[in-house]
């Protein structure tokens, strides 16, 4: 689909705020206060926080908690490198698809990230590449599929690891939705016998580097890329160089045909989704330890191409805006479908996370909802300074 169609796929645009749910004036000392767990996170105490206005985000848990409408799963904000907010909720949820009906969330639930997987993929590729496993982003992406070169043509020979990055190969394709299931270039790419084939076979529309262009089927070419150069599947990969370093230690992250499903097949805890946003908010550093190059983060979440109208893509990340008390404040994002999301915004050193159930609600209620958690919980920080 192209970027004005894929808006509203991920809540991005500036949406109305949760109206018409009640509000609790008393909230108890400590409300939604993080509790110390053995994971790294330290997490700060009640009043520790002055720019924090902690009764407005408790108000906020509390119409979702009581919202019939609003299928949150959990809320999570992080701070000048500490916990500060934590609430969890009741939901429907789904596994890969299969709907598991109601659930009540805690600390320890796995969560369907969904394109959120592509951020992570993004800091695994930047590992390869600091470790010297993959050259440049400048490689023909025939470099790395010799075995496809029947595939080859003038135009698709300008396509290189960039334009994978960035939404950007100028090759037809049409994404899932539930309203085109079963007929699908996601859907034909995971039932062909060579998935890889599949996406480079599909036809050129634009030439490379030129539109952006959404389409999952560049992350099947990269989880194979990085098979390919570190000789171990993406999730192994990342579990060694990026998981294990930050202390995640319950993740899962399915494959297809042998290769994982960097486009949307991991599930993880919301605190560790809040470390994957802390490590780049820190500049690829947890715990005094780099574990992907400041070099790396600052141009893989630089913006590159125009995704939307308020929305740019840099490599697998989002680069979006939003309004705070009358400013625009700049975030970066990992955005996957259904509601999760991690938002990291530099200049009010902020990690926000949301995970939610909507995984096939395309309505605008939805997004609404979706996108209205975090610019309430914007409207609780007030800016240093």
């Amino acid at each position: 689909m192209r970027r004005r169609q894929f808006v509203s796929l991920l809540g991005g645009a500036a949406l109305a705020p949760l109206t018409g749910l009640p509000v609790y004036a008393d909230l108890p000392d400590g409300c939604d206060v993080p509790v110390a767990r053995d994971d790294g996170w330290p997490v700060a105490s009640l009043n520790e926080d002055k720019l924090i206005d902690r009764a407005a985000l408790c108000r906020m848990a509390d119409r979702l908690a009581a919202s019939s409408d609003a299928n949150i799963h959990a809320v999570l904000v992080a701070r000048s490198g500490k916990l500060v907010f934590e609430r969890y909720f009741r939901g429907s949820d789904e596994i890969y698809g299969r709907p598991v009906g109601k659930v009540t969330f805690d600390a320890d639930t796995l969560n369907n990230v969904k394109s959120v997987s592509k951020s992570v993929a993004s800091l695994a590729v930047g590992i390869a590449i600091d470790r010297g496993l993959i050259r440049s982003i400048n490689e023909p992406i025939f470099s790395f599929f010799p075995e496809l070169s029947d595939l080859r043509s003038p135009e698709k020979d300008r396509i290189q690891l960039l334009h994978v990055l960035t939404m950007s190969m100028g090759l037809g394709w049409v994404e899932a939705t539930p309203s085109n299931e079963g007929n699908n270039d996601e859907g034909r790419m995971h039932m062909a016998p060579d998935p890889c084939r599949y996406v480079l076979g599909l036809p050129v529309t634009a030439p490379a580097g030129q539109e952006f262009f959404y389409n999952t089927g560049a992350l099947t070419l990269m989880s194979a890329i990085i098979r390919k150069a570190t000789r171990r599947p993406l999730d192994e990969f990342a579990r060694e160089t990026l998981f294990e370093p930050l202390g995640i230690t319950r993740v899962e992250w399915n494959r297809y045909k042998g290769d994982t499903d960097a486009g949307g097949g991991l599930r993880l805890r919301p605190r560790d989704m809040a470390k994957l946003g802390q490590l780049v908010l820190a500049g690829g550093r947890w715990n005094d330890r780099q574990i992907v190059s400041k070099e790396w983060i600052e141009t893989s979440t630089a913006p590159k191409l125009k995704a939307t109208d308020r929305q740019s893509y840099g490599y697998l990340w989002w680069l979006g805006r939003s309004l705070l008390n009358g400013r625009e404040v700049h975030w970066v994002g990992a955005l996957g479908r259904g509601g999760q999301s991690i938002r990291i915004v530099p200049e009010l050193d902020l990690v926000v996370v949301v995970t939610a159930g909507y995984y096939q609600d395309y309505s605008p209620k939805a997004f609404q909802l979706q996108y209205g958690v975090f610019r309430d919980v914007l409207r609780g920080i007030s800016p240093p300074g």
